[in-house]
């Protein structure tokens, strides 16, 4: 029925008395001391042995890690189609996206190795306040801010007027 696996157990049901499933004893998740080989993808747990010499397993919990903040698909094509406009005007040149814990940033540069001339923001805290989106300038002033990505990029869309004098 079963063909024998690869990893050297044995084909057949999970002979483990804590398992008891009808899987295959190679797919089978629970780890039996000194059953189980340890493959490289698998993580090391430490065990601690008890007086009596039975084994409790101490499970290592890592504090859940918040997903970084970052910009959808409609968002990025917003952005992108923005970006590509400017570099056939031949304004802009060079692009960079940080993702980090608290807000994603999309910089447009001029050249490389330049500050950047904008910064496109989604930050999530100011949602409520001031909008989730903004346009930053060079300077650090803030052009634009929105809840509406398309709104908020429209202060880079104006093209520069001559004034009469």
């Amino acid at each position: 029925m079963f063909s024998t696996a690869p990893t050297g157990l044995e084909a057949g049901p999970c002979q483990s008395s804590t398992c008891g499933s009808s899987f295959p004893q190679s797919s089978c998740n629970v780890l039996v001391p000194g059953k189980n080989p340890l493959s490289d993808a698998e993580p090391i747990v430490p065990i601690r042995l008890r007086a009596a010499d039975t084994a409790a397993v101490e499970v290592q919990v890592r504090p859940a890690t918040p997903p970084r903040i970052s910009f959808d698909r409609g968002e990025l094509a917003a952005i992108l189609t923005l970006y590509g406009r400017k570099v056939a005007e031949g304004e802009w040149r060079d692009y960079a996206i940080d993702l980090n814990r608290d807000k994603a940033v999309f910089s447009v540069f001029r050249g490389t190795s330049e500050t950047p001339l904008f910064r496109i923001e989604k930050d999530p805290k100011l949602s409520r306040r001031h909008g989730l989106y903004s346009v930053i300038a060079q300077g650090g002033m803030i052009l634009r801010r929105g809840h509406d990505l398309t709104q908020v990029l429209r202060v880079l869309m104006r093209k520069p007027r001559l004034v009469p004098v």
